[in-house]
């Protein structure tokens, strides 16, 4: 029998929370300020989400839009907070003005995690060259997941990418999202994806409207077919 695939959700406060476990959601990803593409939340979204759910939570670190790390004194310092606040594993990935990761701000927020379960987020879609990324941070303590679509356009663009990447042994696992649809499923998954994340498409009625746990479960029905 196949492992269960991994569902991510983004969860915005604790009723996001709620609805994406009631549809079978594995794990969360917490975030604010969508119009930026997911910024860190604050401390009292943590503790009233972690008041709310017994699912892992990944909390974004991320103090602006777009993927250099500005601040890195600020991010230690928020990211210290956080594990303070009970957060336990997170979300991040700064790239530097070459294309490539910035590991020094990397490094220095890993640091501040110590030993904490992180994921290198979408900048790995939008580096000069993301193979040459993968093997900066490789080996870095935490490091067990990349999120990706593949190319920043998302997975449709993105695909071929996915399906050469999905079957690389000893590698962070591959989760995917930024774009994903149902229909990419079945062909991710036969390729060796097994872990998938969603956002948008876990809310029909948009971002101003909260996450459907109907949505979520059916999202789960389809990963867990065949």
């Amino acid at each position: 029998m196949s492992e269960r695939a991994v569902l991510e959700v983004i969860a915005l406060d604790a009723e996001d929370a709620i609805a994406a476990r009631a549809g079978g959601a594995d794990r969360l990803e917490l975030v604010t300020d969508m119009a930026a593409d997911g910024l860190t939340p604050p401390v009292p979204t943590l503790t009233a989400i972690r008041a709310a759910v017994d699912i892992p939570l990944r909390v974004m670190l991320r103090l602006t839009d777009g993927f250099a790390a500005g601040d890195v004194d600020r991010l230690v310092r928020v990211a210290g907070e956080l594990r303070s606040a009970g957060a336990e594993e997170f979300v991040l990935g700064f790239l530097a003005a070459d294309g490539g990761a910035d590991l020094d701000a990397v490094e220095r927020v890993v640091t501040a995690l110590n030993g904490c379960p992180w994921t290198f987020h979408r900048a790995l879609d939008h580096a000069a060259d993301r193979d040459a990324v993968r093997k900066q941070l490789d080996g870095l303590p935490g490091l067990d997941t990349y999120l990706t679509a593949g190319s920043p356009a998302g997975v449709d663009e993105g695909l071929p990418t996915l399906l050469a990447e999905a079957g690389r042994a000893g590698d962070p696992q591959l989760m995917v999202g930024g774009g994903l649809r149902l229909d990419h499923v079945p062909t991710l998954k036969k390729a060796g994806v097994s872990a998938f994340h969603i956002g948008g498409a876990a809310r029909p009625g948009g971002w101003g409207k909260p996450v459907s746990a109907e949505a979520v479960r059916e999202w789960r029905r389809v990963l867990d077919a065949g």
